[in-house]
């Protein structure tokens, strides 16, 4: 039978129970158990599709086409496994699909309540994951204990250990440990207090997996153990690291896996955990003794979690080729103020993300001529492939005033358009491309080469797309249309003949990168990067004494 466990967060909110849950998730997995992970989040939004990404960070596609929880890309990354919309779930989806029961009259005129009929709701959700080739589901629960948001969720996982038995289930409840530097201690109390709440849900918890900035001593999970009534060895001290990558090991060594198995009985002489794969990993990043830079030249810069997933890609190609990626954020509106500083060219790479609306575009255009003028590897997603094209249309075609007609609804020359410009936009994410779509490489190009294939399948999260009427007066100013639908109507790809590296997708790659399998795209960028940085003349710097 599918075992459950549900990871829940106590004093603050950003401690790491999506990494926490991410680092468990594949631990079982190195140990041989078929995991699958989901998210259920406690805020109102259907799914975070049409929230901003400079307040709650990427919106991560799915193969199927879901707009979920950023904290869905590190499920991905570490137990590399493709998930689906299934694996998100909010209380705004939860409570549409209720009141569409409701209306259809599937609760036969009883008076509908949180209690039975909301925690069934999200119970169903829970057990959907649970398919026959599946051993262990581990869920995240958004949010914090003692919020009110959460506690429908909290009731329907108590409930359910019911339904599919108590050894069925483990509980896993991440708290905060601070030090508090007057005192010089560091102090338990929230994590008592966290956990008194939690059981006066009527959850107690299997273990305890305590966040702080230092090792937590033996004198302290006694403690622990003690106030909040789990064996000694359920108190698991997880102390902040320098790479995402490592928390699993760290994890481990803290027993945290073989005490989830035993609770679960899951047998350990069956299970043996090999980590070699993941200390390589964590090695290669460790040993790292040569450095890029790579401008990150976007809208929403002043929150790096917007481009969560652009950044995990880069730092897997840095693994690869045992190089440290250095970012540089730049506000996409600041950069035509750049042009005359060193700023722009003291980078080794650019890479332009993915937006909607009309802010910091013309920066964009800028940094893809500067780019392309300056011989800098440039990768383009999404927006990023749609503002190169309208820098070629603009500087090498001679179409004036060239643009998106997302931005620029009086262009003459829209030469991003929607593909239906008589579409009525209604639901805003009615009319997009979302999920996963074939497409077919042209032999011979860079991007062919990059895949080692001519058949490709990459996630789409967009509207507008290069438009067909302007092909050809691209491709004749230089332009390489690299990659297109199978149908041929759609750009996928693009590229230009001569330049080290400078490439656009329409698709967004970043979503299926791995730490041990870095994205072709991504990977070729940080390669071209690195032969700009040691093929550069050594300068001097002045430093400032004063």
């Amino acid at each position: 039978m599918t075992k459950f466990v549900f990871v829940t967060g106590g004093v603050s909110s950003s401690l790491g129970k999506g990494l926490t849950a991410s680092s468990l998730g594949r631990l079982l997995k190195l140990r041989g158990v078929s995991v699958t992970m989901a998210k259920l989040d406690p805020y109102i939004n259907v799914d975070p599709g049409t929230m901003n990404p400079g307040e709650h960070g990427e919106v991560f596609v799915t193969e199927d086409g879901g707009e979920t929880d950023l904290d869905l890309g590190h499920y991905e990354r570490f137990i590399d496994v493709n998930l689906t919309r299934s694996s998100n779930a909010t209380t705004g989806s939860i409570y549409s699909s209720v009141i569409a029961k409701e209306r259809r009259g599937d609760y036969l005129g009883k008076t509908v309540q949180v209690i039975p009929h909301v925690t069934d709701e999200i119970k169903e959700r829970v057990k959907r994951l649970a398919v026959e080739d599946v051993d262990v589901v581990i869920i995240e629960i958004g949010g914090t204990v003692g919020d009110i948001e959460i506690v429908p969720f909290l009731e329907a996982i108590r409930q359910l250990r019911s339904d599919v038995g108590r050894q069925n289930v483990c509980y896993l409840h991440l708290t905060l440990v601070p030090y508090l530097a007057p005192s010089g201690e560091q102090k338990t109390k929230p994590t008592q207090h966290s956990v008194t709440e939690l059981r006066s849900r009527g959850i107690q918890p299997d273990a305890i997996v305590c966040r702080s900035d230092q090792p937590i001593s033996d004198g302290l999970k006694r403690k622990i153990s003690l106030l909040c009534d789990v064996p000694i060895e359920a108190v698991i001290s997880a102390v902040d690291a320098g790479n995402i990558y490592e928390i699993p090991l760290v994890l481990h060594e803290e027993g945290l896996d073989a005490y989830v198995c035993t609770t679960l009985g899951i047998d350990l002489d069956e299970h043996r955990i090999d980590l070699s794969e993941w200390e390589n990993i964590v090695t290669r990043a460790a040993m790292a003794d040569r450095k890029i830079k790579i401008g990150i030249i976007g809208k929403y810069v002043n929150l790096p979690d917007a481009y969560l997933s652009v950044v995990e890609s880069l730092r897997h190609a840095g693994f690869h080729h045992a190089v440290n990626v250095e970012l540089d954020w730049i506000d996409a509106e600041y950069v035509p103020g750049l042009l005359e500083t060193d700023r722009l060219r003291n980078l080794d790479g650019i890479v332009i993300p993915g937006g909607f609306g009309e802010r910091g575009v013309e920066g964009m255009i800028v940094a893809a001529k500067y780019a392309r003028e300056s011989a800098i590897p440039c990768l383009g997603l999404c927006l990023g492939l749609q503002v190169m094209v309208v820098d070629v249309a603009r500087h090498l075609a001679g179409l004036d005033r060239a643009s998106s007609h997302e931005v620029d609804s009086q262009t003459p020359h829209p030469v991003i358009a929607l593909m239906d410009e008589q579409s009525s936009v209604i639901d805003l994410g009615g009319t997009m491309r979302l999920g996963a779509y074939p497409a077919m490489l042209t032999p011979g190009t860079q991007v062919a080469g990059f895949y080692g294939t001519e058949v490709v399948s990459e996630r789409h999260r967009h509207r507008y797309e290069v438009n067909p009427r302007y092909r050809s007066r691209l491709e004749a100013a230089g332009l390489c249309c690299s990659g297109n639908s199978p149908d041929g109507r759609l750009v996928e790809f693009i590229e230009l003949p001569g330049h080290p590296f400078w490439v656009g997708t329409q698709a967004h790659p970043e979503f299926k990168s791995r730490p041990e399998r870095p994205h072709p795209l991504f990977r070729e960028l940080v390669a071209a990067a690195l032969e700009r940085a040691e093929g550069r003349e050594p300068h001097l710097i002045e430093l400032d004494l004063h």
